[in-house]
This record gives C-alpha cells, structure tokens and sequence, in this order.
C-alpha cells in the first residue's frame, strides 16, 4: 500500500511538473496597446485582427514614393497586411437592432451572435488578440477602438491595439503579406456582459444632461458639433445640450509615417483645455458610436478613467427618437 502510495504521489508531481510549465507559458497582452516590437516577439502566440474600412487593400501591394531631399520612401497607398492577420471588415462589426420599436443603425450585435462573429474570423478560446486599424490616418484608429470596445463589453480583456497599425508595422521596415487568409472557425466564448458597465442607453444621456452626474463628450468635428452640417446618419443637426466637443480625430499625431496615440498626460491636458475633466464620469458620443469609441478608449484605457461608457446609439438613436438638439441658426 505505502509504494503503491509513494508511486501515485510521484505520478502526481510529474502531472504537476509538466502542467507548471504550460501555465507560465501563457501569454498576456502587456496592456491595452501594444508596439510593433512587442508584436513581432509574439506574433505566433497570438491573434491578429486586421480590421480596416477597405478590405479590398488587405490583398494589395503597399505604395510608397521616395523624398527627394532625404531619399527616404514613405508610404502613401496602404496594402497588405500582418502575415498571419485575418481581414475584418469595419461595417460587418456592427447591426441594426430594435429598441422600443424602432430600428437602431450601427449597433454592438447581441452576445451569442457577436460570438458567432468572432468565431467566424478564427479566434480561439485563452489566446492574445490583437487588433490593428489601417493606421494611415487619425481617425482609422476608431476602427479599432470600436472593436475593441465591443470585446470589452462582452468579457474579453487579453486584448490591444497595435499602436500606429498596419501603417506603423511598415513605416518600423517590417515586412507585410498580400496573400488570402481564410480563418478556420474559433472557438472564442463570451466571459461576461458588461452592457450596463459600458454602454450609455439615451435614457442615461438624459439623466446627465438634466443633473449632471456624468459630462457629455461629443466626438465629432466642429460642423457636426454646431449643426453647420448633418450626417446622414441623424434625423436633425446639433448636438445633446450641454456636451462639450472634443474632435477624435485629435487622439492620435497628426501627419508622419503613421498615426499613433498619444500620452495619457497629454489627453488629460487636451480635455482641460476643451472644458472637460477626462477623470471625471463621462459618456462619449457621436453620429453612430463609432467614432465615440475611440475617445472612449482614450479615456477608459489609457488615461484609466474607469466611469466612462460609450452611448451606442449617439446621435442616431437620440434624433430617431426625436429627442431635442442644440445648432446654431443657417441663413436662409
């Protein structure tokens, strides 16, 4: 009894010994943004989403001109991607959705289909995603928050961003693909439903407006902002009475080899100056909640503001319902 004992014992430790290792192989994203050198270390322990508003450039060859001054190539047609990456086109992450009998545009998908989805591009269970915008622009980061955003919402937090992205990955000399990728189907499950932690419904844009217990960030340019034009996306121009503009575009460099994000400090400081508290309770809003979800990010992930939701339906949902709007007055 006592050998049979000593041997089961033994056994066990060997099962220890072997599964220890496994464990402390396990990767972790080191935060919600990663660079291009981190990346390229990791690149066969994770997942890469390429998520872009062109899918047809995911199979392109990137075109650069060369200065003529400093002999330098730059990139000025984006093509190609991430060997490896699977495509994610930016308009297929969002639906229509039904609240209070009327049809919601542009929507995060309910879970068990959002699920659905994320398997569909390969993702597996336990394993690092990435996701990386086109990085060309500003406002392309947006396409990554937003998917981003629907992730978190749905219980996923081994996830970043590839700060710069695609862009970025070229402009550092790495070398990208142009070939198909078809995804094997994932087996990604949703952790948890943060809807009510993450999303601001219109009834919550209301209650901020009239008590004030969170301030309203609008995230579109001026002309949207004032109402000196409208997206067709919005039944009327303005914007909710009492929010305060802070353009996305603003959250990354502006011009260079890539767009890339910027410091906590130096958000905190572009808040201030716009008349808003980026520490402070927030909901961020825009046309359609896409754009939102990049000063979304900005604030909850990266300045660590841990009260700040995205309103989903922005600007959208608030003018279908017929909810009232602040615009300057046109000349007619």
């Amino acid at each position: 009894m006592k050998t049979h004992i000593r041997y089961l014992s033994a056994a066990a430790l060997l099962g220890l010994a072997t599964l220890v290792p496994t464990l402390a192989l396990a990767l972790n994203v080191p935060g919600p943004v990663v660079d291009g050198a981190w990346l390229a270390q990791n690149r066969a322990d994770v997942t890469v989403l390429d998520v872009r508003a062109n899918p047809k450039t995911f199979t392109l060859t990137p075109e650069f001109e060369t200065d003529k001054k400093t002999g330098k190539k730059f990139l000025v047609e984006l093509g190609g991607h991430i060997d490896g990456a699977v495509l994610v086109d930016n308009k297929k992450v969002r639906v229509d959705r039904t609240i209070n009998g009327l049809t919601v545009k542009s929507m995060i998908p309910e879970r068990a289909d959002f699920e659905k989805l994320v398997r569909s591009w390969g993702v597996l269970a336990g394993r690092p995603i990435v996701i990386v915008s086109a990085g060309m622009e500003p406002i392309d980061f947006n396409d990554a928050a937003r998917l981003y955003w629907q992730f978190k919402v749905y219980g996923e937090d081994n996830i970043a961003v590839l700060n710069g992205g695609t862009a970025g990955w070229i402009a550092q000399g790495r070398e990208v693909s142009s070939a198909a990728v078809k995804a094997a189907e994932g087996n990604w499950a949703s952790k948890a439903d943060r809807t009510a932690e993450l999303m601001a419904t219109s009834d919550d844009v209301a209650k901020a407006q009239a008590d004030k217990s969170a301030q309203l960030v609008d995230a579109r340019d001026d002309a949207h902002y004032l109402g000196l034009s409208k997206s067709s996306s919005t039944s009327a121009a303005g914007h909710v009475a009492g929010a305060r503009n802070v353009f996305t575009g603003l959250m990354s460099t502006q011009g260079g080899d890539a767009a890339r994000l910027l410091g906590a400090d130096t958000y905190r400081d572009v808040f201030k100056l716009s008349g808003l508290d980026a520490q402070a309770a927030s909901i961020a809003y825009c046309n359609t909640g896409h754009q939102a979800s990049g000063t979304w990010f900005v604030l909850h992930e990266i300045v660590g503001n841990k009260n700040v939701k995205l309103y989903d339906g922005s600007m959208h949902q608030w003018t279908l319902e017929k909810r009232p709007t602040v615009s300057v007055s046109l000349a007619k």
